[in-house]
Formats: C-alpha cells, sequence, structure tokens
C-alpha cells in the first residue's frame, strides 16, 4: 500500500493534493463509524463538482432522505456532514472517474486498510459491482441485496445496496430501507 493513501486516525478526510487525479474525492473516514458506503468510484459529475454522487440523476442524497439516513434532502457538497450521523463514505477507486464499466483501476487492499483503520461496524456498498470488486468476483450474479456473507474474517459485516445511479438497470429502495433500520438500531444502543 503506497503511504499516500493511508489513513491517519486523526484525520477525518484526506485533502485533495496536486499528485492526485481530478477523479479523487477525499474520503470522509473517522474511527468508530457506524457505517461506511462504498462505492466503485466517483462520476464525472462528482469529480467535476468535486462532491459524492452529485450527477442529477443519481437517486443517492434523494434516497437517504426518503429512507430516513438524513432528516432533509442534503446537497452532494454537503456530504462531510454524514460524518456527524456516524456515516463515513469511500470509493474503491481513487485514481479514476466515470461509469462504472470504464473503471479499471481498483486499490481493494487500500480500501481494506482503510477499514481496518477506522473499524466501522458495517459497511455497505452502493452497488452489487462494488462488491463485486471487493470480492473479487467476476460477474454481480451470485450477489445478492442485503446482508452478504463473506468469508474476510477481519471485514466487518458487509451489506450490498441496489445502485443509486441514473444508469442502472436495476432500482429498489428495499435495500436501502433494510439497512436504515439496521443503522437506526446501531445509532440508538
Amino acid at each position: 500500500m503506497e503511504e499516500r493513501l493511508a489513513l491517519s486516525r486523526d484525520t477525518l478526510y484526506t485533502e485533495r493534493q496536486p499528485w492526485k487525479h481530478d477523479a479523487m474525492l477525499p474520503d470522509i473516514l473517522q474511527p468508530g463509524l457506524t457505517l461506511v458506503l462504498a462505492g466503485v468510484a466517483s462520476g464525472k459529475k462528482s469529480a467535476e463538482r468535486g462532491a459524492y454522487y452529485a450527477d442529477a440523476g443519481n437517486r443517492f442524497w434523494r434516497t437517504l432522505a426518503a429512507v430516513g439516513f438524513t432528516d432533509r434532502l442534503y446537497q452532494p457538497e454537503e456530504f462531510r456532514s454524514l460524518l456527524k450521523l456516524g456515516i463515513g463514505m469511500t470509493d474503491l477507486c481513487k485514481t479514476q472517474a466515470g461509469m462504472d464499466k470504464d473503471i479499471g483501476e481498483f486499490d481493494v487492499p487500500a480500501f481494506n486498510a482503510k477499514m481496518n483503520d477506522c473499524k466501522p461496524a458495517a459497511v455497505a456498498f452502493t452497488s452489487k459491482n462494488a462488491a463485486r470488486v471487493w470480492l473479487g468476483e467476476r460477474s454481480t450474479e451470485s450477489i445478492s441485496y442485503g446482508w452478504l456473507e463473506h468469508s474476510n474474517v477481519l471485514a466487518p459485516p458487509v451489506f450490498v445496496l441496489s445502485s443509486t445511479s441514473g444508469a442502472s438497470g436495476h432500482w429498489s429502495e428495499a435495500p436501502w430501507k433494510e439497512l436504515q433500520s439496521w443503522w437506526w438500531s446501531q445509532r440508538n444502543q
């Protein structure tokens, strides 16, 4: 793992630095999070705006509000505010932006190191494709929405969500509602 990808325990997020590609959105991570939402990579609009899920056709922010993660509709530029709710954000690719099919560079070891460092109660992949990349699978056919059975004993519990991308061929709010119910129970313990 390259040192530049390491997450310091006292750092809430990584800052953009000149040597990083413009597609790089900052990790929003800190120790003790209830949940980390992990995608494949930032979309082109998100990279341009410097904010997660910034394309107008993406359902991400509307979904967070609709299922009760947030008490109102957040704007993409407010993504850092999710930390106050115990929610972090990152991607498996931090060097390219675009549609999933166009992304070819993933750093799963760096992602795993970040999760080991911040030790969230759970990780939710924001698409089957993100889960596929993490699992090292060739396709998403064997991956179901909801809690994911996996053999990585060092990883926290993992959840798979329906992609909020407007380009996604399948959309269901149900896995988001299931995850929100779990998240709410964890916050109220």
